[in-house]
């Protein structure tokens, strides 16, 4: 999300592997933005195997970064920057989501139901 994504369609065919199936209706141009943000996050994992970043207090284990994160404190170990924006493209055009991580596992198994009732549609 931080790189202005969302996840496309994902398998494991091969074990070690990884493929992304982007849809027929993206354009070279889009493709082109996806490598380079693939290229982007591999760098950010080197990162964390090199030590320079926390393998739990990074910019991959905190993604993604907010709005609200623009303002105020910053309470990370690297840059407000690096964070919001991984590539430079990201200056130009950039979706913010309003929430953190979901925790989907915990959703899955306590439902919660923001419905209207039963009762309201007699």
């Amino acid at each position: 999300m931080d790189y202005g994504f969302h996840s496309p369609t994902m398998s494991f065919p091969v074990a070690g592997t990884l493929m992304i199936e982007p849809t027929e209706s993206e354009s070279k141009r889009e493709i082109d933005r996806f490598i380079t943000a693939m290229a982007s996050i591999h760098s950010e994992i080197q990162k964390v195997i090199e030590g320079e970043w926390d393998k739990d207090n990074n910019p991959l284990k905190n993604a993604p970064h907010t709005a609200i994160e623009m303002a105020g404190e910053w309470n990370y170990p690297y840059s407000r920057e690096e964070a919001l924006y991984p590539v430079e493209s990201l200056k130009q055009s950039k979706y913010f989501p309003p929430v953190k991580r979901i925790d989907n596992v915990y959703g899955d198994r306590n439902l919660f139901c923001s419905c209207i009732s039963v009762e309201d549609f007699a």
